[in-house]
């Protein structure tokens, strides 16, 4: 999965289109309303007291930057004066990726906005900070487990093979015996905890809290969604799928289910505490999404309200993103 994702013609290793265009939908490329929502959530945790108008806004995963941009725009509406004062980081290995996001600021922003780049967290160090990510989790690479066995790929064949010693404590110790187990979780928990003194770190993904007890490892096309195993030689070849494992590897999005409970103890073993955990149709409303939509039904045509109503019930709709997609809150604070 890492060659396929972040090898050296990996998928997320090229820049690539998200949305009607690409492979794939995200929330940020539903509505402006999702990173509102979370622009909101940061505004609610300056004025609690928790954070102060000092820290710094970092993205994690942020594609093109769009995530970060609508939270800025609506900073910008809710309390202007707080963009003189915050600091915006991305959080991003990729250099092209750098270029494209650098671009895009300046040309949504000219010079009012700077934009800082770090090329993962160990790179930075503050004080104070809130955390955003939206479908990071997923794109961890995983191991396949099945039994006493995980998944190898060789050769474009696929086969299920003996565990090495330390895969095998994991999966025993998060009760995994058939389906996908992240072995990033934990280094990338530690990094957060040592990059800043106090921060919030909001994260949304599929999933459910325990883990589903069956594979859900899966690729995405143009739209289309493939079984993974439908593409090997591990099915029947009248059960495979019409395009096979070569046909995709690296040109297509591969994923899984996150399982929560697993990122839970993660970030908790790390001295980080579990604020909220949500469906993301209760999250985006718990931040204050009905109270944006008040303010720009205010500002603009009922047309252009109803036009954007229909793409964030994509958000929060049950059938759609609003269920299946769950938000985690975590916050570490300061010793």
């Amino acid at each position: 999965m890492h060659e396929w994702l972040y090898g050296k013609e990996g998928y997320y290793s090229n820049m690539r289109t998200i949305g009607k265009e690409g492979d794939f939908y995200t929330a940020v490329s539903t509505s402006m309303f999702f990173g509102g929502s979370i622009a909101k959530r940061l505004l609610s945790s300056i004025e609690e007291g928790f954070l102060t108008s000092k820290t710094y806004v970092v993205e994690i995963g942020a594609h093109k930057g769009y995530l970060l941009a609508d939270m800025i725009q609506f900073i910008y509406t809710l309390k202007p004066e707080w963009l003189k004062t915050l600091t915006f980081v991305i959080v991003e290995p990729f250099s092209a990726n750098q270029i494209m996001q650098k671009k895009y600021f300046e040309e949504a922003f000219g010079d009012a906005i700077e934009l800082l780049h770090v090329k993962n967290l160990e790179e930075l160090t503050c004080k104070e900070a809130f955390f955003v990510a939206n479908e990071i989790f997923d794109a961890f690479t995983c191991e396949v487990i099945y039994g006493n066995e995980m998944l190898f790929i060789e050769e474009g064949k696929a086969f299920f093979a003996a565990m090495d010693s330390f895969t095998c404590k994991k999966a025993e110790a998060y009760g995994v015996s058939k389906g996908e187990l992240c072995l990033g979780y934990e280094s990338f928990a530690k990094a957060m905890a040592k990059s800043a003194e106090r921060f919030e770190f909001i994260t949304f993904d599929y999933g459910d809290k325990e883990a589903r007890g069956d594979f859900s490892l899966r690729v995405y096309a143009k739209h289309q969604t493939y079984p993974f195993f439908g593409l090997t030689n591990l099915v029947e070849e009248k059960l495979r799928e019409p395009l096979l494992f070569d046909a995709l590897f690296q040109k297509s999005d591969i994923t899984y289910d996150v399982t929560f409970s697993h990122l839970f103890q993660a970030f908790e073993s790390s001295g980080m505490r579990l604020c909220a955990y949500s469906t993301q149709m209760k999250a985006l409303v718990d931040f204050g999404l009905i109270e944006l939509l008040e303010l720009f039904a205010d500002k603009v045509s009922p047309k252009v309200y109803e036009q954007e109503m229909n793409r964030i019930k994509t958000l929060i709709d049950p059938s759609f993103m609003g269920e299946r997609f769950k938000m985690a809150c975590f916050r570490k604070e300061k010793a």
